[in-house]
């Protein structure tokens, strides 16, 4: 009996989502952990920068013997020694006394400010004149200014930064326990579909999935591996998917959740011990033919063959889940900058299904505007020169010229 296509919406989707569990965690070198999700809460291990230090070029000193000097009335000091960089200081100052120092030298005892070099003349090698005064810890940084020990620095689900990983660096941590990166295997299918380096005859198109869903899974923070294109054959294409669910966490199969082609899909996913039909169809546009069956090996998603749905339907249905395989919430277009513009004209739609809108900004006297692109779903240029998304609500009809949209903007 084939499989009930029951329409469902993009929240109940994501619900499924949120069921699954993160991946386990690994430890990596730090040089590798840029971009990488932590697998659990970081805590600073010790205080940083660990010792008082000044963050100018000039005089530790007291700064007691500096209130009240000005240029009319300046304070004299006397210059007892020098800070030399990456070395605690052997002299302790007293009062009257400065030191030179450079920024990032360790203050020594008797110092508790640093006087920039621009509010001082040099009077000769031993005396120094002070024509402005400085506020007690002026120009320094306390021992657990930048963070003290025990103090949680990193959320476990943060993705790693690069000024993140020079955090992990200062605290002298050369490992670090991330989540491990789903591997997803993807499999293009379709008669008509032929290598990129073959050329089309009439009624063919390349194997364009394969290479757009690769780079899609790579910034999503997943490790893609391709498993070949494969005809609508129910035998080759059951074991191309067998294969991907041996050796992934995730399988992504494109090109048979069209009409006509659906049910293959479907049948060769739940012809798999513990297989259960979790999404047959959502009301959103476009990506409605999205098909989800999970196993106890690993997610089966089939997506719709047209490019440009396809490349939709991931940031609508795959990166979410590839999130929460990383540990962090479900969401989509998770990697999407947002900005806020006002429609340039109509955005008719239809109610009961979410549409996403391709939009390009345009300028107008009154700043940018919103511009709808339209085109086909197949057309792969309307995601060119549109510069983001527009989401239409599903119980919306549509929005109206000078309505305010939120554009979620082409990574």
């Amino acid at each position: 009996m084939k499989p009930f296509f029951n329409v469902q919406s993009v929240d109940q989707v994501h619900g499924y989502a949120d069921r699954l569990s993160p991946l386990s965690p690994e430890i990596i070198n730090l040089t590798q952990a840029g971009g990488r999700i932590l697998a659990r809460d970081f805590t600073s291990p010790t205080d940083l920068p660990g010792f008082k230090r000044s963050t100018m070029d000039g005089f530790a000193l007291g700064s007691r013997d500096t209130f009240g000097a000005s240029e009319t009335s300046p304070g004299y000091l006397e210059i007892v020694g020098e800070v030399r960089m990456g070395v605690e200081p052997d002299f302790e100052l007293k009062r009257g006394q400065c030191a030179r120092i450079g920024t990032g030298g360790m203050l020594p005892k008797g110092a508790d400010s640093v006087l920039m070099v621009e509010h001082t003349r040099l009077l000769d090698d031993t005396t120094l004149e002070v024509i402005k005064s400085v506020a007690p810890k002026g120009n320094t940084m306390g021992p657990s200014d930048d963070a003290y020990s025990g103090e949680t620095l990193l959320k476990a689900g943060h993705r790693l930064k690069p000024q993140d990983i020079g955090l992990l660096a200062a605290l002298g941590q050369l490992e670090v326990h991330v989540v491990k990166r789903p591997v997803v295997g993807i499999v293009s299918t379709g008669d008509e579909v032929v290598p990129v380096e073959q050329t089309p005859r009439p009624g063919q198109v390349r194997n364009v999935n394969t290479y757009t869903l690769s780079q899609q899974v790579l910034f999503a923070g997943g490790m893609p591996r391709e498993m070949g294109l494969v005809g609508d054959d129910e035998k080759v294409l059951t074991e191309k998917v067998a294969q991907s669910l041996e050796e992934c966490d995730l399988t992504l199969l494109s090109g048979g959740s069209s009409v006509g082609v659906r049910d293959l899909t479907a049948k060769v996913f739940l012809s798999f011990p513990t297989a259960e039909l979790l999404v047959h169809g959502v009301g959103v546009s476009p990506g409605k033919p999205f098909i989800w069956v999970a196993t106890e090996k690993g997610q089966l998603l089939g997506l719709p063959g047209q490019v440009a749905s396809c490349v939709v339907a991931f940031h609508v249905f795959v990166e979410p889940v590839i999130e929460r395989l990383l540990g962090r919430p479900v969401k989509a277009f998770a990697r999407f900058p947002r900005k806020i513009g006002s429609l340039s004209r109509p955005l008719p739609s239809v109610s009961g299904r979410e549409e996403y809108v391709r939009v390009s900004f345009v300028d107008s006297n009154d700043g940018p505007l919103v511009e709808p692109v339209f085109g086909k779903s197949g057309l792969l240029t309307t995601l060119i020169k549109g510069q983001g998304l527009v989401k239409v609500p599903a119980d919306s009809e549509g929005m109206y010229a000078g309505d305010q949209v939120e554009v979620m903007l082409f990574p």
